[in-house]
């Protein structure tokens, strides 16, 4: 299977550290070819990682209607939302509101348990009903899955976008998603005394006020995800660079130097099939094993590789 390797450039444009020893990765880059590269702007809705994942699974989308939910929705049977209903994903976060912008602290690093996310979700059950929105449950990673037709061919920001830095840039500003706006607003007034928050707040815990909106986007009648079931994703990365901890996402890239990335090398030296994406924010290169000859294999032997180069390139 594909694997894709998000966030590997190194955080906040900083180079790689000189101590940056990935011993593996450079010798599997030397017996790979490089191929496909595909590069997108920093503004978009949609992270390149996401738009290559969706790729992957047979999915053709515009930015900020990858279908993420929809095909939740799909994996899980459900039927189609009548009418002009669509898909989406809701997750309950923090914001910090300032008198000029709104912060959403990142919800991986929050320590929303699943049972609390279900406590708050019930609470706007009823005010969701009355904007027409529908939760179908609580799913992996912390999302709740919801439709409505609010959510029909609404361009929505990822959430990795919007977690841990500022949300203004990322909300949907279209007049079809000023109920989400409303809701937004009204969860914060809602739950700023709810006894769920009061507890968090005694463990030292940011108080859950508000929910992020992603994934919209529209499934084909006639969908098939491709054979190949998409990408294997390693995201080891991505919290140290949300961090802009360079050290930390050094760590990180030795620890997948030193175990899925040698897994791949033990491959590509046994000739299996070995595709490899190295994804940054605004550039991704994909390389994978192809027939070589005497000569080819005897030079990628004993050529180098310029691995910092290489990842400050995403």
């Amino acid at each position: 299977m594909p694997i894709l390797i998000p966030h590997a450039k190194p955080p906040s444009g900083q180079p790689a550290p000189a101590t940056l020893q990935l011993p593996h990765l450079t010798a599997l880059l030397r017996l790979l070819t490089a191929g496909i590269r595909q590069t997108r702007d920093e503004d978009t809705l949609s992270p390149l990682h996401e738009l290559l994942q969706a790729q992957a699974l047979g999915v053709q989308a515009q930015d900020g209607l990858l279908p993420w939910a929809a095909l939740q929705a799909h994996d899980l049977q459900l039927s189609t939302p009548q009418g002009d209903a669509g898909w989406a994903w809701l997750t309950p976060c923090h914001w910090q509101v300032n008198t000029d912008h709104v912060r959403m602290a990142d919800p991986a690093e929050s320590q929303i348990s699943a049972e609390e996310s279900r406590t708050v979700m019930e609470t706007l059950r009823a005010f969701l009903l009355e904007d027409g929105i529908t939760l179908h449950g609580l799913q992996d990673g912390g999302n709740w899955l919801a439709s409505g037709a609010v959510f029909r061919d609404l361009p929505t920001a990822s959430l990795a976008r919007a977690s841990g830095g500022t949300v203004d840039h990322w909300l949907p500003r279209q007049a079809q998603a000023q109920p989400l706006r409303r809701l937004q607003n009204e969860m914060q007034m809602l739950l700023y005394t709810h006894p769920l928050n009061d507890a968090r707040a005694a463990r030292g815990l940011l108080p859950i006020n508000s929910f992020w909106v992603s994934g919209t986007g529209t499934l084909s009648a006639d969908f098939q995800a491709a054979q190949n079931q998409g990408s294997t994703v390693l995201d080891a990365l991505r919290e140290p660079k949300l961090r802009a901890d360079t050290a930390a996402w050094a760590q990180a890239w030795q620890a997948l130097d030193a175990g899925p990335i040698r897994a791949l090398l033990e491959q590509a030296r046994r000739g299996e099939a070995v595709e490899l994406t190295l994804c940054g924010e605004t550039a991704a290169q994909t390389y994978t094993l192809q027939p070589q000859g005497l000569w080819t294999r005897i030079s990628h032997r004993f050529a180098t590789t310029d691995l910092p180069a290489v990842l400050q390139s995403l």
